[in-house]
């Protein structure tokens, strides 16, 4: 029996959806993505094998980042370009959370809420690592946006994962000054944290630059803000990862990870979707039940605006300057310049790990797959209204409409 996968879900209750809620541009763009993903409409070619003459289509992948499937692929890409980034040093992993009162912000004015909480969390990430107390130095850093817990609901925070030492002004690496396995109190860092959000919050207030803001009126601004400031933010820290090897295998978790994988999905019913969630901090897990719609809707939460950059690097990483930084980094820890060869080797590595020849023919086991014919895609992917109301014929609900801006 075939794996049930996200695009199921979408095709069993979007049109239930769908009669009652209207996509945004990215939403749909992304629906649109998700059901066409490896399937014929998107094109792609045969290939036939050398040896039996077995032949089978190949579809392209849709690319969407919001796509379960496609996440693995872009990962790759993404970890490949990284390998010469990574520096022999103990790495720490950090999450800065955003409180819930925030949502119906965020909902309003997601480009500022995340840029926001990126800016923030990089400024006290490398105030306290260029205070002599701590490091003293510039940090090397990167940070990675996520917007869910595990049963999908919102949950805007972001990972960092952080080199456990800093380059100080004049060149030297400077290590930890309390311990290796220590770089900055979390409490600490919850407050500075809190205290530039809250005032970037005022300051974009008085710029009135959040004409949207649902909590805008004098009372409920009053009212949230003190909720704010009941309690202290949510900033986590790990005790440090060990090497580049251990740094990329932990990266490769967070960096193009959707918020619902296939892998994920147990069943579907006629009116529900099982599917796994974490179950405790040492990898337990637990099957929960939804219905559909919900499930559908809660996914979507998660499609972000257009234009907003999920993976953002700071300090030694910052691109306007990360290849004179970085080398002066190795200059300090006596590292070798990057080699493409060993770039290269890892990648062959990385590929020997996978377990999987693609171009081994699948029936025959010896013979190499060859591209035979092009398959040619759609000129333009289906509209999601009338794709999901032809799917499932048995919904007589009203027929689906919505703003022009929101069908591309």
């Amino acid at each position: 029996m075939p794996m049930a996968t996200l695009a199921d879900v979408l095709r069993r209750f979007g049109a239930a959806y769908l009669a009652q809620h209207h996509l945004s541009t990215p939403q749909a763009k992304a629906w649109r993505a998700i059901l066409a993903c490896r399937t014929a409409a998107l094109g792609g070619h045969r290939v036939q094998c050398d040896a039996c003459g077995h032949n089978h289509a190949v579809y392209h992948s849709c690319r969407n980042r919001h796509c379960p499937q496609c996440g693995a692929r872009a990962k790759d890409a993404w970890l490949q370009a990284r390998l010469g980034e990574v520096l022999p040093v103990p790495y720490a992993h950090l999450v800065f959370t955003l409180p819930h009162a925030l949502g119906a912000l965020y909902g309003a004015h997601p480009h500022w809420v995340i840029d926001t909480l990126f800016a923030c969390t990089a400024q006290t990430l490398s105030e306290f690592a260029a205070n002599p107390q701590w490091l003293g130095g510039t940090p090397a850093l990167s940070l990675v946006l996520h917007t869910w817990t595990q049963d999908l609901q919102r949950h805007l925070h972001v990972h960092g994962v952080m080199a456990c030492g800093a380059l100080a002004a004049d060149g030297h690496w400077q290590v930890p000054r309390r311990s290796p396995q220590f770089l900055f109190p979390v409490h600490a860092l919850s407050r500075v944290f809190r205290g530039k959000f809250m005032a970037a919050l005022e300051h974009a207030r008085q710029c009135h630059a959040l004409p949207r803001d649902p909590q805008g009126a004098q009372g409920d601004w009053n009212r949230r803000r003190q909720k704010l400031y009941q309690h202290d933010w949510v900033v986590y820290a790990k005790t440090p990862m060990g090497g580049p090897a251990q740094v990329l295998s932990y990266l490769a978790r967070y960096t193009h990870r959707t918020a619902m994988s296939n892998e994920r999905i147990v069943r579907i019913d006629a009116q529900h979707v099982a599917w796994r969630v974490r179950a405790d901090p040492h990898g337990g897990k637990r099957i929960v039940k939804l219905a559909g719609v919900e499930l559908v809707r809660r996914f979507l939460l998660h499609v972000l605006p257009t234009g907003i950059k999920r993976i953002r690097h700071y300090g030694l990483l910052a691109p306007a300057a990360k290849r004179i930084r970085l080398a002066k980094v190795r200059a300090a820890l006596a590292m070798p310049a990057a080699n493409p060869l060993a770039i290269e080797s890892a990648q062959a590595f990385m590929q020997r790990v996978a377990q999987q020849d693609i171009a081994q023919c699948p029936a025959c086991r010896h013979g190499r797959l060859r591209a035979v014919q092009v398959l040619v895609a759609l000129k333009q992917l289906p509209d999601p209204y009338p794709r999901v109301n032809a799917i499932v014929p048995a919904f007589h609900g009203p027929p689906a409409t919505g703003p022009p801006g929101a069908r591309p």
